[in-house]
């Protein structure tokens, strides 16, 4: 009978929504790859130094960061459609100024306000996802709009770099009209559609962190992200380079092939993690994926040939795409699609960012004071803990929560009464219903024998 349920689920297609936030997250992702070649070089014909270059695309991760938690309070407040066009008008009037910066610091100011806007629409689409995709669905929705976001990086520095050939400025204008042209058919598509997820009769509440923070599948999750945003946005882009020139001493232009491979290797296991999230739970693929990360990560700082650099490489990419859908459907399990979770979600969104920032000091000055591979090493213990937190969390794919720990905070985070029962064999009695109107959904026998 599961394996029934699991053929039938297959046939349910995702809702046009999420296909809308997958597209516009491909859009938003490549008008970033296409200014990400052009701001430093920008920057630099200011004439400045390398570090204040540098700090222009500091600028704006550090305001994502200071302005993650107003932005889950708006997301509560206003709702997650305008504060997601609201977001994405603040980067397209942003991106198109810095394209008429005159002065050093207009480039730096115009750069960090696009920041804020980034967040926003950030926050406002991942509630979007949770209100809007399925329960039995969370783990594919939120792999396809990571997709989205992977292929968009991909493809955006390579329009990029044949804009500056045209001139600096040009990415920027033409960044700015592809996210109004977004704007545009977002905000038409899904107008009047994101209260989707509230049943009818019900007002959306809102989620507070605290309340998210006492169940340890969240905390697992803030660890996870913390780990990923550390190596996947932090060590991943500062060390690598250094390490390919220094250690190995290959060309520059190898680094950016490794690079790639990690792409590769994510994008090979994104859907996959999604589709295993939504049929055998939340942990299994974060358990292979956090492992994966962890020895992959560890090996890159003892590799000394190029071929088994690119190996590893490959292997952490596997395991950090096996990581972010079934994180994501977790953290939406949490929040449950009848409340809205702006502060939840600006939380986890602001773990990543701090790995993001802590993990290249941390790891650079390891490297620097020891060597690569003690900080290597160092990093892979960050994806070690995070592996013994979710070892230790409970499973909150709907139906099948193997914790009691999971059932006493189950009637705050509203996910165990989502949607039908899952069937069970018929061999387990299920329990009795508490009312006659309203049948309970039956218990399996790992919660009765605890």
């Amino acid at each position: 009978m599961a394996n029934e349920a699991d053929r039938a689920s297959t046939r349910v297609r995702l809702p046009m929504e999420i296909w809308v936030l997958v597209a516009s997250a491909f859009v938003i992702a490549v008008g970033y790859g296409l200014v990400a070649p052009a701001l430093p070089t920008f920057a630099r014909s200011f004439d400045v130094g390398v570090t204040a270059a540098s700090f222009v695309v500091s600028s704006f991760a550090i305001f994502r960061l200071l302005f993650a938690p107003a932005s889950g309070r708006l997301v509560s407040k206003l709702g997650e459609l305008r504060v997601y066009l609201v977001g994405l008008l603040i980067v397209a009037i942003s991106t198109g100024a810095c394209a008429f910066a005159q002065e050093y610091w207009q480039l730096l100011l115009y750069r960090a306000l696009g920041g804020i806007g980034s967040t926003m629409f950030t926050v406002a689409a991942v509630s979007l996802l949770v209100r809007l995709a399925p329960a039995e669905m969370r783990g594919r929705a939120s792999g396809m709009w990571a997709t989205g976001f992977l292929l968009g990086n991909i493809a955006g520095p390579l329009i990029g770099g044949a804009l500056i050939v045209v001139s600096l400025r040009a990415p920027f204008l033409v960044y700015a009209l592809v996210l109004l042209v977004a704007i545009a058919i977002t905000g038409l598509l899904l107008r009047g559609r994101e209260g989707v997820g509230v049943r009818t009769g019900e007002q959306a509440v809102v989620m507070r962190f605290a309340d998210a923070f006492r169940h340890p599948t969240f905390r697992a999750a803030l660890t996870s992200s913390f780990a990923n945003g550390w190596l996947v946005f932090g060590v991943r882009v500062a060390l690598v380079p250094l390490f390919v020139v220094e250690v190995l001493a290959e060309q520059p232009s190898w680094a950016g092939i490794s690079l790639a491979i990690f792409a590769a290797g994510n994008a090979s296991t994104l859907i996959i993690a999604g589709r295993i999230a939504d049929h055998r739970g939340r942990r299994p693929p974060l358990l292979v994926g956090l492992v994966l990360c962890t020895i992959g990560t560890v090996y890159l700082g003892f590799t000394t040939s190029l071929p088994t650099f690119l190996a590893a490489s490959l292997l952490t990419g596997i395991g950090s795409g096996l990581i972010n859908p079934p994180m994501t459907a977790a953290v939406a399990d949490v929040i449950g699609s009848r409340a809205r979770g702006g502060p939840v979600l600006a939380g986890f969104q602001m773990a990543a960012d701090l790995g993001a920032i802590i993990g290249p000091v941390l790891a650079g000055a390891i490297a620097e004071v020891w060597n690569f591979s003690a900080a290597f090493a160092v990093t892979g213990a960050v994806s070690l803990v995070a592996l013994v937190f979710w070892w230790r969390a409970p499973e909150t794919l709907p139906g099948r929560d193997t914790s009691t720990a999971a059932q006493d905070v189950a009637a705050e985070c509203g996910r165990l009464d989502e949607g039908p029962p899952v069937p069970l064999p018929d061999a387990i009695t299920p329990v009795e219903p508490a009312a006659p109107s309203e049948p309970s959904e039956p218990e399996g026998p790992t919660s009765r024998s605890r």
